[in-house]
């Protein structure tokens, strides 16, 4: 499993024209998913997410989670976070896994998520075509490979 998590001060994902999750203060997460991903994969990636410090405190100094600071979640489904570009100028998408394994993937780590927030998080919708805009603040941009625990 792997996460791309953007600092934002404001999110929004749209579906056909209409807003179907937006958030201000928090975390932009786009999460691809592999065959061989687990609940393992979900609660390690989670934990990580919730209690990443990357939110200033009162010295200006990146310290806080986002639970510290009661952010918000938009959270986005993305197969393409595993192409593989090594060959030619058309990724490959081999390593993604299919919808019939990504999408239960995608709703229990939204489930996963939820219960270490504590509250809702927003969504887009598995395999729409989503227009996500963003603030990002910073800017802050972080990957997490559930695969490289190093």
């Amino acid at each position: 499993m792997r996460v791309v998590i953007q600092r934002v001060s404001e999110a929004s994902v749209t579906i056909n024209g209409i807003i179907k999750s937006d958030i201000k203060t928090g975390f932009m997460i786009l999460a691809g998913f592999e065959n061989e991903d687990n609940i393992t994969d979900l609660e390690w990636i989670s934990k990580k997410i919730v209690n990443l410090r990357v939110f200033n405190d009162e010295n200006d100094v990146m310290n806080l989670s986002i639970k510290d600071i009661n952010g918000d979640i938009l959270l986005i489904s993305q197969f393409t976070l595993h192409a593989m570009t090594a060959k030619g100028n058309r990724p490959s998408y081999i390593k993604a896994a299919k919808p019939d394994i990504a999408i239960p993937l995608y709703e229990k780590f939204i489930d996963v998520l939820e219960k270490d927030m504590g509250k809702n998080i927003g969504t887009g919708e598995f395999g729409a075509d989503m227009k996500v805009a963003l603030i990002n603040d910073g800017p802050v941009t972080i990957v997490i490979d559930s695969k490289r625990k190093e």
